[in-house]
């Protein structure tokens, strides 16, 4: 009882100390914003927003006083978070602290719930359910960054196949990358936003070879490594872009394929085990439960 009144405690005080501090929170941008402009005029301002923005905003709030309670309490620093999160694809800071605030409020929550509705062994679930609510957020991050890397890995063949057509058709490395990152929007959205992004890079001046060898360092995948020194010889070299970039992609395809015939390799090693643990037993008694019944009977009739 004393574990579960101390965790309701501090459960309030978080709530409170938001709440307060959200309410009376104001940044510097309004602040400015009120000494210079008349205070009718900028209710009205602040009136035109959206449900949706307001929605974003309340949220936006919340998580950053989340994260100013985790930089209190010791748990500050989000570098490692960030670089995971940018991982996944989620590189707004609102998603790190928005992530920093369901870590810290899950365990409590998770603590929270068993504590009231475990009757018995009431301080293991209570610590147990913490303990689980503060892995689950770093369990979902990572299989967000497999799934990422998975779809960016399946796609682009398709992508690269795309960028060898627009570039026979005349267009620069530049402008065919804009218009495979468009094309692969809808089929692909996780690679068309890394596109997107290297995109970005190069227009800030960063040069293109720089900017693929960070797109390389966010996925983590080798063919994309492959691609960037395909790329550095290229530019090196002066072997023509369209070529190489055939060449590499007929590659992909070709491994994708012998890694979906190893796949296929594997499912008849796969379908033993059940085979032995769910099937055979099954099929054992369907036909010999039968005969045993009989030969029992039989026994019992000859013994009688």
């Amino acid at each position: 009882m004393i574990l579960i009144g101390f965790l309701i405690l501090v459960t309030v005080l978080l709530a409170v100390g938001v709440i307060v501090s959200v309410l009376s929170r104001r940044s510097n941008a309004e602040r400015r914003l009120s000494e210079t402009v008349d205070a009718p005029v900028f209710r009205e301002q602040q009136a035109e927003l959206t449900e949706e923005e307001g929605t974003a905003v309340v949220v936006s709030a919340l998580a950053a006083q989340f994260t100013r309670i985790t930089k209190a309490v010791g748990l500050g620093d989000t570098s490692d978070v960030e670089r995971r999160l940018g991982l996944a694809g989620f590189r707004q800071r609102s998603h790190v602290e928005l992530f920093q605030a369901v870590r810290l409020m899950l365990p409590v929550g998770g603590a929270l719930l068993a504590s009231f509705l475990v009757r018995e062994n009431t301080v293991f679930w209570t610590i147990a359910c913490g303990v689980v609510g503060y892995l689950a957020p770093d369990f979902w991050l990572s299989g967000a960054i497999t799934r990422r890397r998975e779809a960016i890995r399946l796609a682009l063949p398709d992508a690269l196949d795309l960028l060898v057509i627009c570039m026979e058709a005349g267009l620069g490395m530049d402008q065919a990358l804009i218009r495979v990152g468009a094309e692969l929007a809808l089929s692909h959205p996780e690679l068309s936003e890394e596109l997107r992004q290297i995109n970005l890079e190069q227009r800030a001046g960063t040069p293109r070879i720089e900017a693929w060898r960070h797109f390389a360092e966010r996925t983590k995948l080798e063919m994309v490594r492959s691609f960037v020194s395909m790329l550095v010889q290229t530019d090196k070299f002066g072997t023509p872009i369209s070529r190489s970039l055939g060449t590499f992609a007929d590659g992909l395809r070709l491994q994708r394929q012998q890694l979906a015939e190893e796949l296929a390799a594997k499912t008849s090693i796969k379908m033993v085990f059940p085979l032995v643990l769910f099937i055979f037993p099954s099929m054992f008694i369907v036909l010999l439960a039968p005969a045993i019944i009989s030969i029992r009977n039989n026994m019992s009739q000859m013994f009688q």
